[in-house]
């Protein structure tokens, strides 16, 4: 009977360490798979941050190339200001160009017969003073009379219909037939002028 029981304490012995090896087993399986767990949460959240990292990224990225075409757009707005002021002024300047280029025939009338009117003091006069307000008003507009007797011939500004032997140097206006005007730093109107040889 001893025999028995030894057995039988063998048998429960042996069951009790079984049982503690599978709960060894078990506790270790369950460390495992909290350890897992924890390299997870912390991969995860790691991943997590990467993700973060690159979306900010990606963010600060959108932010630049949206200031970039505000600059740019900016940068066109700037252009195409300057550029219309610039038109603006041209397109001012052509308008006055045309009504100059028609008051011009007029003007050179009232000096031809300002010339011509030595007789009739106050009709001289009269005409005298049309021709300084005429005058005026083109100076107003920035129209200035091209000075040309006694200068070099310059091809820019004067246009030479005849020539004539004479006493000035070489290519200098001798008689001006016809006087020029510029608008500004524009030609319209060059002088017509007989030119030394």
């Amino acid at each position: 009977m001893a025999k028995k029981k030894k057995m039988t304490e063998d048998i429960n012995q042996k069951d009790k360490e079984i049982k503690e090896e599978e709960d060894n087993k078990s506790q270790e399986e369950e460390n495992k798979e909290e350890i897992t767990n924890q390299e997870y949460s912390k991969t995860k959240s790691e991943s997590e941050e990467k993700d973060e990292s690159n979306e900010l990224e990606i963010e600060k990225k959108k932010i630049e190339e949206i200031n970039n075409k505000l600059l740019r757009l900016q940068a066109d707005f700037l252009n195409y200001k300057s550029r219309t002021e610039k038109e603006k002024v041209k397109y001012y300047n052509n308008a006055i160009e045309d009504l100059v280029c028609e008051m011009l025939p007029i003007l050179d009338n009232f000096e031809r017969a300002l010339e011509n009117l030595d007789s009739d003091e106050n009709l001289s006069q009269g005409v005298e003073m049309i021709l300084n307000q005429f005058r005026n008003l083109l100076i107003k507009y920035g129209v200035e009379e091209i000075d040309a007797l006694g200068k070099k011939f310059d091809p820019k500004l004067h246009h030479g219909v005849s020539t004539e032997e004479s006493d000035e140097k070489e290519d200098t206006i001798i008689e001006v037939f016809q006087k020029g005007y510029k608008l500004k730093d524009k030609i319209i109107r060059p002088s017509m002028v007989k030119i030394s040889k």
